[in-house]
Order: C-alpha cells, then sequence, then structure tokens
C-alpha cells in the first residue's frame, strides 16, 4: 500500500510518496512532471523488497513552490534531495532518475555517493543537454502562448520509442499535457546547464547510465562516455525504447529490480 505524506524540505512543503520495507530506492521524476511518471513501478518494486520513495519535486505536482519560484538550477534539486535522504532517515538508499531526475541523481552521486548503495540514471548525462537557451528563455516570456500544451504533447510523441504501443504512447503524451510551462521550462534550462563531469572520477558508489535507443535527445556514445568516467560505471541502451524507460518498458520493475540487485552485496 503507497503511503503519501507532506514533508518541509528545503523551505517547500513536499509530497512524498512511500511503499514498502526494504532497502530504499529514491526515484526522481523527468522536467516538468511529478511521481505520477513511477504509478506503475511503486507498488510492484517494493514488492520486490524494497522501500520505494517518490516525491514531487518542489514547484511540481502536489508540492509547493520552492521558496524562490521556478528552479533552473538542477543542483539546487540534487540539494533537496540530499536533504530528503536526511528528513527520512534513509540508510543506503539507491537514486533513481531519468532525465532531468536522471541529471539529478547522478549530482547527488557527486556530493554523497560514498552514502548511497548506487545510482541509476536514465536519459541523461553529466554535461549540459542539448536544448536551446535563449528559445527557453523566451518562452518565460510568453509562458500563456496557447500552444504549449500541444508543443508538450507532440514533443512527447516525439521521443517516445518506437517499440511502444501506439495506445501506451498516446497516455504517455496525454499525461504530460499536465505540465506547468513555467516549471517545466525552468527545469529545461537546468537540463541546458547542468555540468557535473568534473566530479564524476570522485563518486563513491556504482552508477548505471541508461539511454533508449529511440531518444531524440541524447547520443548514446555521450551516456556511455559519461559511464566510463565514473570509477565503478557501467552503460546499458534499451532496443526501441525512447525518452522515459519507467512509462515505456514492459516488465520496467523488474528490470530495474536486475540492475539493482546487482549492487546487493555492495549495499
Amino acid at each position: 500500500m503507497i503511503e503519501a505524506s507532506y514533508v518541509d524540505i528545503g523551505g517547500t512543503l513536499s509530497y512524498v510518496e512511500q511503499c514498502g520495507a526494504g532497502q530504499p530506492v529514491l526515484c526522481v521524476h523527468t522536467a516538468g512532471q511529478s511521481g505520477v511518471q513511477w504509478r506503475r513501478t511503486t507498488e510492484e518494486l517494493a514488492a520486490l523488497g524494497y522501500r520505494v520513495i517518490v516525491p514531487d519535486l518542489p514547484g511540481h505536482g502536489r508540492s509547493e513552490p520552492a521558496p524562490g519560484g521556478p528552479v533552473d538550477d538542477l543542483g539546487w534539486y540534487a540539494r533537496w534531495c540530499v536533504e530528503l535522504i536526511d528528513v527520512l532517515r534513509l540508510s543506503r538508499p539507491f537514486v533513481v532518475g531519468c532525465s532531468i531526475g536522471g541529471k539529478i541523481a547522478l549530482d547527488v552521486a557527486t556530493r554523497v555517493g560514498s552514502r548511497l548503495a548506487g545510482t541509476v540514471a536514465m536519459a541523461a548525462t553529466a554535461g549540459p543537454g542539448r536544448v536551446s537557451m535563449n528559445g527557453l528563455r523566451r518562452e518565460l516570456e510568453d509562458i500563456a502562448a496557447p500552444s504549449r500544451t500541444d508543443r508538450t504533447y507532440l514533443g512527447t510523441l516525439a521521443v517516445v520509442g518506437r517499440a511502444v504501443p501506439a495506445e501506451r504512447a498516446e497516455l504517455i503524451a496525454t499525461m504530460h499535457r499536465r505540465e506547468d510551462p513555467a516549471v517545466s521550462t525552468s527545469d529545461l534550462l537546468g537540463w541546458g546547464s547542468h555540468d557535473v563531469r568534473s566530479g564524476l572520477a570522485d563518486i563513491g558508489c556504482p552508477v548505471h547510465l541508461v539511454v533508449g535507443e529511440d531518444d531524440l535527445w541524447l547520443d548514446p556514445a555521450t551516456v556511455r562516455a559519461t559511464a566510463e568516467a565514473v570509477p565503478d560505471g557501467r552503460f546499458t541502451m534499451l532496443e526501441g525504447i525512447g525518452h522515459y524507460p519507467m512509462e515505456e518498458l514492459d516488465g520496467f520493475p523488474a528490470r530495474l529490480h536486475g540492475w539493482l540487485s546487482e549492487w546487493a552485496v555492495k549495499a
């Protein structure tokens, strides 16, 4: 059973779902979205023996806004995640994230890697993401443009993998329409500027970089290079999958369990 609560983290009343008992797994969502992206993961992963923690980052989903408004610094979110780990007293957690969540997971690993059992960063690299920073800043000046919702919907469809059934792809894109444009644009500014490459060599936990073969946002070679720069790094490319493995991939909880269980002895 999923238990939900509000926790004061970083000066923000933040919505956090938890399920199960066992080794903690902190799951971080993508730009503009919320923990709802893990709805098909939480209970199944908990049934495999984990305590699954799924927050809504400040300004997302059911969490209150960050104190200074929309955040364009993914390092701020990483510090927020470390505080969440401390407040919930999570011992040797795994941190799993996708897209900006993957970047945040890598950032957390550079900060407190020796306290983690491992990190899975999906759809992310350690360097700045490929976006038009000037274009995104212009959007913040005209954020109420009526076409923004449609662009989110169509853009999501464009980065879902070819192996995903059309009905599921449609559901993923429809769910993504819910995001707050000011928050998601700020998140993407963070995606385009975040850079933890200098800290990869000092990460004190194993890191697994995962990329979808059909992810138009990323070059798999760059993702692989990030994995190779981590002392205990590994790389997986998912055939026919795009930018959102936890939403696209059938049997994702079991796949994630397989990745995490490789580190069980080290945990």
